[in-house]
């Protein structure tokens, strides 16, 4: 004779209805957290690159940071074992893919940082120079794929290189803004160093004399009492972090004021005269003291150069 445990086991109490097994699975269609997104068609994983240009592109054209670092890395580590060919079959975009977030606002709407030292400055410091570095992943790999046609391989190793550099440097300001409770985007910035390069798109020489021996020597002014000022704050894993970056940029400025000087000696130019007017063509700023003559110095970059066209009373 069964017992009562073995009829339980045999005759469940309940089982469910079928409509109520239709709105479950109906639920579980409509949660989000469930939902299949498709894979994002530029990341190496789902699209194999074949040339210089090819790589390059798919950088541009990566929106999310995360897909863009990926991108990045990946072309620097293929043109480097010698998977990429040296081929410019692909064309540059007028401007790279953008995420959502952040919000890009013209430079005058930007809102103030806070006090010096705060938090609150810090973490908009911060955020302002991991836009800086996305942009200047895209700069990098643009100049390598808009130009390197007809040029040796090591402009390539050189911009690519630089390009692996800045990936690095956003990476590095991201990680340490989650640690610090924000992120990449949760502020608003501007579109100011795109909006820098775009109109050199069709002259190398004006694209050198804007992005590396400008824009970029700026950071080599600036970086400095930035670090002092988050030392001041006891933040020293953020002052690590702009020393590295500050380093690197050394070398970023040299590539270009190198590529600068070969080029101009190949079309009988004198450089720093061509340098100045192209800046007085193509730069909308001013260049601003102070200027760190050292570092730009040993980047190659002379007062010879800036002091011309810094304004006088500056110089």
């Amino acid at each position: 004779m069964p017992t009562s445990r073995s009829r339980r086991s045999r005759w469940p109490i309940s089982r469910p209805s079928p409509s109520r097994s239709r709105a479950r699975r109906r639920r579980r269609r409509r949660s989000p957290s469930r939902t299949r997104l498709p894979p994002t068609p530029t990341r190496p994983a789902n699209r194999r690159l074949h040339s210089v240009a090819e790589a390059c592109r798919a950088v541009l054209d990566s929106a999310a940071p995360r897909d863009k670092l990926r991108t990045a890395r990946a072309a620097a580590r293929a043109w480097r074992r010698g998977a990429l060919a040296h081929r410019f079959d692909v064309a540059m975009p007028d401007r790279p893919a953008r995420p959502e977030a952040p919000a890009l606002l013209p430079p005058n709407r930007m809102p103030k940082r806070g006090r010096a030292g705060s938090p609150r400055s810090r973490i908009a410091m911060l955020h302002a120079l991991a836009h800086i570095e996305l942009n200047a992943i895209d700069l990098a790999f643009d100049m390598a794929g808009r130009f390197g046609a007809g040029l040796p391989r090591a402009f390539v190793d050189d911009w690519l290189g630089v390009g692996a550099d800045e990936a690095m440097h956003f990476a590095l300001l991201e990680r340490r803004l989650r640690a610090l409770g924000s992120c990449y985007g949760a502020l608003p910035a501007h579109d100011g160093l795109w909006e820098a390069a775009a109109g050199t798109a069709h002259d190398l020489l004006a694209r050198l004399a804007v992005v590396p021996m400008v824009l970029e020597a700026r950071g080599l002014d600036v970086t400095p009492g930035l670090t002092a000022s988050f030392e001041r704050a006891g933040d020293a894993r953020s002052a690590a972090i702009l020393a590295r970056i500050y380093r690197d940029e050394i070398r970023h400025v040299a590539a270009g004021a190198r590529w600068f000087e070969s080029l101009c000696e190949s079309r009988g130019l004198d450089q720093v005269a061509h340098w100045q007017k192209l800046i007085r063509t193509h730069f909308r700023g001013t260049l601003k003291p102070p200027f760190n003559d050292s570092a730009r110095g040993e980047a190659g970059l002379s007062r010879e150069f800036y002091g011309g066209v810094a304004a006088p009373e500056h110089v």
